[in-house]
């Protein structure tokens, strides 16, 4: 894949290897507080910019997804998983769109928490990447290759059970550090009111260009996407600092960050097709379909 010029790759390392300006507490990651409450001191914070108490964090997720996963008409309409992180990676909740836990894509719920991770690892206030933007940049050749491969999922939280307890408050992620990178669309960076990071928001269970959409309007719906003007990155525009980018040609990004088109990812309607014009076109609108 092609790299990104010099001095914007530097920028970048750089910005990864800051550290972002929110007080962090030093939360060990270990069901800290009542864990069958499905929360606990690890996430006060960002039940605080949710306008919530630390038990009413999943029920504000499973109504954004609930309502996004209804609106968004691109990809193939499917049911999805989603889960909300802090900003030290503490599961703070998980969710799922449809009648019951096998009613979407059974290994998207791992997906989201990994994407939920992603975004927030590798966000700071000053620069939101979503997980589609990694996409092109940890191909052989890019700017960022090899990242995939860092922090690996925590296979005892991942795969804990009871099983009933999937998507409830009380799922067996929550208040747990689950880890893991992933690289395609569905993981965003959470900003409060002050344009700082407190977490990351993951959306599995589509084409990964719907998986991106969704959790658009899951982070727009919780009203955590306050990026005002010192939030940048490599998205479509400076408006969308972390949106999804189609500039892929004959498997090179043109910017380096770019993520492939999907099936329908061309916008709402059953006939977007895969048209890469269409794509963008759509993806630098998506701020104004919400």
């Amino acid at each position: 894949m092609k790299k990104i010029n010099t001095g914007l790759a530097l920028s970048i390392a750089m910005a990864l290897a800051a550290t972002g300006g929110v007080a962090l507490a030093d939360n060990k990651g270990k069901n800290e507080g009542n864990q069958n409450a499905g929360n606990g001191p690890a996430c006060s914070a960002l039940a605080a910019a949710l306008g919530s108490n630390l038990n009413g964090i999943q029920a504000k997720l499973k109504t954004a997804l609930t309502s996004a996963t209804t609106t968004e008409q691109s990809g193939l309409d499917l049911n999805m998983w989603a889960t909300l992180v802090n900003r030290d990676g503490v599961v703070c909740a998980v969710a799922f769109s449809g009648a019951n836990r096998g009613a979407q894509w059974p290994g998207s719920r791992v997906i989201s928490a990994q994407k939920a991770n992603t975004a927030n690892a590798f966000s700071l206030d000053a620069l939101a990447l979503s997980t589609a933007n990694l996409y092109a940049a940890v191909q052989p050749g890019g700017s960022l290759f090899g990242l995939q491969h860092s922090n690996p999922v925590d296979t005892g939280v991942a795969y804990r059970g009871p099983a009933k307890n999937f998507g409830q408050p009380n799922d067996p992620m929550v208040g747990e550090r689950v880890g893991g990178v992933n690289v395609f669309g569905g993981g965003l960076a959470l900003y409060d009111i002050n344009h700082h990071v407190i977490g990351g928001v993951g959306l599995s269970g589509d084409t990964s260009c719907a998986d991106h959409a969704i959790a658009w309007r899951v982070r727009n719906s919780l009203k955590l996407d306050n990026f005002g003007t010192t939030v940048k990155g490599v998205g479509p525009n400076a408006s969308v600092p972390d949106g999804i980018v189609f500039d892929i040609a004959g498997g090179i990004s043109a910017g380096g960050f770019g993520h492939p088109t999907c099936l329908n990812s061309g916008g709402p309607g059953p006939n977007s097709g895969n048209d890469p014009a269409a794509s963008q076109a759509y993806a630098n609108g998506l701020p104004a379909v919400q």
